[in-house]
Order: C-alpha cells, then structure tokens, then sequence
C-alpha cells in the first residue's frame, strides 16, 4: 500500500476551504443585498403594508351584577334574548359593503333597510344617533328583540345571511316587581365615550369601547361593582381586516349584585299613592287662582329612622327605564328631554328644591331655644304682625293668644315665629349687621344640615338653599347687573323688586328674616333633606347620611360587603328640648293641622308625628308638603302646585302608613296585612351558588267574588279609560300575594293602572 504523503492534501484542502468562504461572502452579500432592498430601497412601501398587520380585539361583555330590593327581590337583572348581530369585517369584504344583506335582513326583522344599514355604522363627531360606537371587529347588535321565528329564518338560511348571527344574549332589564318603576333610583345605562374612556385608561378600572355604563342612580353610583371586568379575546389580523392568528384571550368575570334597603311592595304603593295623590289634587280649585291646581310634580320619601336606609323613594313624573335597554330612540328621548316632559328623569326626591312652608318650623324652634328664649313662652300668636307698615298675616289670619313654641308648632302659628325671627335680627344689628352677629336662625338650619348634600348614595343630589347673609352678598354680586337693567321704579311687582335689589339687594331685611323663619322666601330645601331632619327628631337627634345600598354581593356570593350606615352630625338640640319637640309634633297628628287626616290612628299603639306645610311660590299655586315619623320611619312627600300639605299630600303619606303597619281605616291592626311593621333586619339569603330565593311579586288584585267583580267592572267602565277603582286593602294585597288575578278584565284594569 502506498502512503500518501501528507503535503499532498494541502492544496486541495486549502481550495475547498477557498471555494467555501468564496460561497458564504456571496450568501452573505446576497443577503446584505436584499436587506438594503427591503429596508432601503422598497422600506417605506413594506412598512406601510406591515402597518396593516396588527392586533385587535373582541369583547366579550361581562354579565352585570342585579340590583336587588332589601328580600332579595331583583329590581334590575339580566334576561336572556335572541341578538341579531352583524360582522362588520365580513360585510365590507362584499361588493357592495353588504347592503343587500342588510337590507334582506331588514325584511325577516320588520325593519326599515335604512334603519338597519344605520345601525352598523360607526360612530364618529359627525355621525348621528344610531350607530355603533364599540370596536369595528365586534359583533354590532341590529336588535335585541328578535323573535325564535326570525332567529330561526336567520341560521337555517346562513347563506343568505352571511356574516350575520342570532344567538341569545344577556340584556339589561328592568323588572318592575309588584308594578313598581323605580326608575330614578335605579337609573340607565348607556354606551361609553370616547372621553371617558381616555379618562379612566389609568385607574384601576378601565373601560372597553364596548362597555355599557351607568348614566344616572345606581347604575352609576355603584357602576365599578356592577360591571364586573368584560372577556377579551385578542386577534391578529391583517391589514383587510382577515384574522391570521389569536394572541391571547381573557375570561370574562361577573359584576356584583347589589342589594338595597328599598323594599319592592313599599315602592310600589309610594309611587301609587303619589300619582294617585296628584290625580286627586288636579280635581281641587285653587281659590287663589280660580283655576284646579295643577299638581305638575312631587316626590316621597320612606325612611328608616334609626338608619337613615331608604324603604321608597318616588319622582313624579318617572318613566320605564327599559326604555334605554338596547339604545334609545329619537322619539323616546324626545319623550324624555323636551320642553313639554316635565323632565321625568329629574329625581325630584334629591334634586326638587322648592320652599318648604311650615315643615321648616322645626329649624327655627330650636333656634329660639339656642337664641335663649324658652320653648315654655309665653308668645303671642296674634292673627298678624307688622313691620315698618308691612303687614305679615297668620295662616287664615287666625290668632291663637298667648301660647308656647310646641303649641306653635302644633298649630302652625306663623306670627310667634314672625316676632322671634324679627327680635334676632334687630338683635343682630338688622341692616348693619355688628360684627361676629349670632345669626342664630341661619346658623342652626345648617347645623341641622340644610343648605349641603346629605351624602346620599345617588349622583347629583343639589343643596338646597338657606338664605343667609353671605348668600345674600354673593347673590346680589352675581345678579347686580341684570337688577339693575330690569328694575324700574313704579313699575310692575318683578320690576319694582329688581330695582329695589339692585340697589340694595345685598342686605338681609326685616322682611327677609320674617319670610324666612316659617320656611319661604329663598329657602330651598329637598324632600330627602327634610326626610333626614324629621328621621333625626325621631332617632334621638342623629343625622344619618341617607343610603339605598345596603351590600354589595360577589356573583359567587362567597364575599359580601356591607355598607353599614353612616352619621353626619346631630341635631342642635339638647334632650329636654327634643322631648318637648316630640310630644308637639305628635299634638299636630293628634290635635293640630293633621289630625283630621290621622282620625282612628292607633296612637297608642303606634305613635305619630306630622307637620303640614303649605308653601307659597311666586308666579305659581302652593307646593303641598307633609312630614311625618314614628319611632321606626320617616315619610316626607311633596307635591308642586298642590296645594295645602294637609290637603294634597297627607291622605297619601296615611296609606302608606297603613301598608306599613297593616292599619285599617278604623284602626285596626293585622300584622298578617302589614307590610313592614319593623324595618327590614339582616340580607336576604345567598346560596351557596351565589343566588338569592326573592318572593315573588304581583301587580294585579287577588280574585274577587263574583258580585264584587261585576261592581267594579261597572265602575271601571263608568270612570273611564283612567279610573282606579282600587281600594287600599287591595293594593296591599296587589304587592304582597302571589295568585293570579283569575281572569282577562282583572288584567285589563291592572294594565290602565300600571300605565298612569
């Protein structure tokens, strides 16, 4: 064998290696050639198409927690239907943007094409109502309202329809137990914006184009807890829209339930007696005018006295807050906002300010008493009072002699206020106040929280107004100008006042302070404000911030989270004075002004409390207001232009009264009748699923017997298309039974009265 000498491989070796790094500086250089082609030379053209290629997402929305009443009964919820939805991406894929689709669409749902086209549009600044403000890659919902029929048509028929789903869905809803509306306690949901979703994009609760937020009362006060935290599933998509992969996805979570302190058949029976109490006061002439009064607006509030827990709360006129379930239309929010609404979704409980008249009397009472004068007297309730030819009369110019402070309060004698308000202010250097005045009047109406927010759960409770002198000063600056243009000496009465305020209308009057101690003037105060001072007398002298969330639930119901009741002051009242306050008020149910409202009360049993107010408005008929409490609840109702307190509002606050304790109109009490002889104690229970078993709740009257049903029927018919013939035993018995209501004119009659 011969060996190969090794000098021999060298060469060949060598070219090899030669012929290899000859071949890796070509790749590399071919390489090098094509990056500085993509990133050079055709850079900015691959960019730009690169550009298309990103990541979207799509939503899937978290299931809103309820809102349940004080049982356990849901007054908000969710229910499923049938959503008709549109993919926007597979629509603009088609020749014609899917308009043929869209408008055979239209046909199956009984919609007009246009309507339907408007419905997948996006919205921008100037796209107008309706249109779709979530993300483009979103499903876009036509109608949550599609019957199984239609929903059907739709998925046998997925060729005709592409792009196009039904499926059932969770919606919003708003249930009405018992025929109650709720609806400005509750409030409504609307779609997010594009400012508040930049607003909220750092807090520790973002939201998602696609979110549904709350717009006015619960909805919005407790939104966060509500809305639990939507499921997003993210695509990356090219720049045609086409899905090339999914990146990631994120389960969606559940919002908590919230369960309030409002009880659902109390509800109910507020706003009846309200409306009906409006209804009743527009049959009234108003012998000031000559004309019925119009009884254009009121509220009621029911109160848990030891809590502060809201039990009712009514705003008439109210509205049916489904109406913003799925989007709201153009007419319906006409209906709502225009000038001829009376403003429905005003919650005049917190945000109705008007003077209160006598129910005041208990602010400048306790001021006398601080001022140093005593709640014993004697005072003189004369028929009138003068000041400087001014003459300031008695209610019905009735005089009374010689009386104390509770016998004024009980029978509502202006003048011993007129005479104590006057004597303070003289005190206090009337015009040219001295320096470091006690201003006792003002002073204790804001110690008794008036003129501030009660810190009530709800958004956009408004202050109300005491009229004290650096108000006075800030409104004269403020108004000055207009005054002074407007006002004419000799002139009608507005033009005579605003020529006297121009040139003087920064000074508290004599005038002022007399008007202002029996509750008119520019005072303002709210009917949840008096509610919580009149709650307070009751308690012991303890201002309770108002609150109608009593805890918040997980979905699961494994964490539950009270919201216990909180103080914001105490009356200015020591305990003798209180006492005596007390044993007045209860003299105005038993002997006063409101007696003749309170005939065959269990007294004994049940002691009541009651101030009658009757306020007057310049330009407009007197506002009703009535104030009541016994040891377990405040109730404070008012209506605009009703008329007198005792009159207009009182005969409803009764029945609420009796429905609470089960009180017949003779006097009796069956506590199988009542509905909430003590306030509600404890949660309803949760199972271990996170569900709450409610009772449930039905707004017709139980069967009647044959008799009886042939009667009302007669009634109903000879009434009209308005009538209400229904009796307080039956509509305690309409939220607080479970039968049905037997046959079709029951139904007839209830559909007339959950309609008014």
């Amino acid at each position: 064998m011969t060996n190969i000498p090794e000098t021999g491989r060298t060469p060949r070796v060598q070219i090899r290696l030669i012929i290899i790094q000859i071949l890796v500086f070509s790749l590399l250089g071919t390489l090098g050639g094509r990056l500085w082609y993509l990133q050079i030379r055709e850079g900015d053209a691959y960019a730009k198409e690169a550009s298309g290629n990103h990541v979207q997402q799509v939503v899937q929305p978290a299931v809103r927690g309820s809102i349940l009443d004080a049982r356990g009964v849901p007054i908000a919820d969710n229910e499923t239907r049938l959503v008709v939805s549109a993919s926007r991406t597979d629509l603009l894929k088609m020749d014609d943007d899917g308009k043929a689709v869209l408008t055979k669409l239209a046909g199956v749902l009984d919609m007009k094409p246009q309507d339907v086209m408007d419905k997948v549009r996006l919205c921008d600044s100037k796209t107008p109502q309706p249109c779709w403000n979530g993300s483009p890659y979103q499903p876009i919902p036509i109608t949550d309202e599609a019957t199984a029929k239609q929903a059907l048509q739709i998925r046998e028929r997925s060729e005709d329809f592409p792009g196009i789903t039904a499926e059932p869905q969770a919606v919003r809803r708003y249930a009405g137990p018992g025929g109650s509306k709720t609806s400005q306690v509750l409030g409504y949901l609307s779609p997010v914006t594009d400012e508040e979703i930049t607003k909220a994009q750092d807090t520790d609760s973002p939201y998602l184009r696609s979110d549904q937020v709350g717009r006015s009362g619960l909805e919005r006060q407790y939104d966060k807890e509500l809305r639990g935290k939507a499921g997003v599933t993210r695509y990356e998509v090219d720049n045609l829209g086409r899905v090339i992969g999914e990146a990631e996805a994120d389960p969606a979570q559940p919002g908590a339930n919230l369960v309030t302190s409002v009880d659902a058949r109390v509800q109910r029976i507020a706003e009846y007696e309200l409306n009906e109490a409006m209804k009743e006061a527009r049959k009234q002439n108003d012998r000031n005018t000559g004309t019925n009064y119009k009884a254009d607006s009121g509220a009621v509030v029911v109160m848990e006295a030891k809590t502060g827990r809201v039990v009712a709360m009514a705003s008439n006129p109210d509205y049916d807050p489904n109406a913003w379930v799925g989007g709201i239309s153009a007419k319906d929010y006409a209906k709502l906002t225009g000038k001829k609404s009376n403003y429905p979704l005003l919650n005049r409980a917190i945000q109705g300010q008007s003077a209160p008249g006598s129910i005041f009397k208990v602010v400048p009472t306790a001021a006398a008493v601080n001022a140093g004068y005593s709640f014993n007297g004697p005072y003189e309730c004369s028929s009138s009072y003068s000041i400087g030819g001014q003459v300031f009369k008695n209610f019905e110019s009735k005089g009374y002699g010689a009386i104390s402070l509770g016998k004024a309060l009980e029978v509502s004698c202006d003048t011993v206020f007129y005479r104590l308000s006057h004597e303070e202010w003289k005190r206090d250097g009337g015009i040219k106040p001295k320096k470091g005045a006690n201003d006792w009047f003002y002073k204790t109406a804001h110690q008794f929280g008036l003129g501030a927010e009660t810190g009530i759960d709800l958004p956009n409770e408004v202050t109300g107004r005491i009229p004290d002198r650096k108000w006075k000063l800030d409104y004269w600056k403020a108004n000055k100008d207009a005054w002074c243009k407007y006002g004419k000496k000799g002139g009608t009465y507005a033009e005579q006042i605003a020529y006297e305020n121009c040139l003087e209308g920064n000074r508290m009057r004599a005038g002022d302070s007399v008007n202002y101690s029996i509750g008119q003037g520019d005072t303002l105060v709210t009917p949840i404000q008096m509610a919580t001072v009149y709650a307070a007398i009751s308690n012991g002298g303890t201002l309770y911030d108002p609150t109608v969330g009593k805890a918040i639930v997980s979905a699961d119901g494994k964490n539950v989270q009270e919201i216990a009741p909180k103080s914001h002051g105490k009356l200015p009242i020591d305990k003798s004075t209180l006492a005596k306050m007390d044993e007045a008020l209860e003299g105005v149910a038993t002997r006063g002004t409101a007696a003749w409202r309170f005939e065959g009360w269990p007294q004994e049993q049940i002691p009541m409390h009651a101030k009658t107010g009757t306020a007057e408005v310049y330009g407009k008929q007197t506002t009703s207001w009535f104030a009541t409490y016994t040891k377990d609840y405040s109730i404070v109702m008012t209506i605009s232009q009703g008329g007198t307190g005792s009159g207009a509002s009182a005969p409803a606050v009764r029945k609420l009264y009796n429905a609470l304790y089960g009180v017949s109109e003779d006097g009796k009490i069956d506590k199988k009748k009542a509905l909430l002889s003590t306030p509600q104690k404890g949660l309803p229970k949760i199972e271990s699923d996170g569900s709450i078993d409610a009772p449930k709740l039905e707004n017709y009257p139980p069967k009647k017997s044959a008799e009886e049903q042939a009667a009302e029927d007669a009634q109903t018919v000879a009434a009209g298309p308005l009538a209400q013939p229904v009796s307080l035993a039956d509509l305690a018995a309409i939220v607080s039974t479970r039968g049905g209501n037997g046959n079709r004119a029951a139904r007839r009659r209830e559909r007339r009265r959950t309609s008014v």
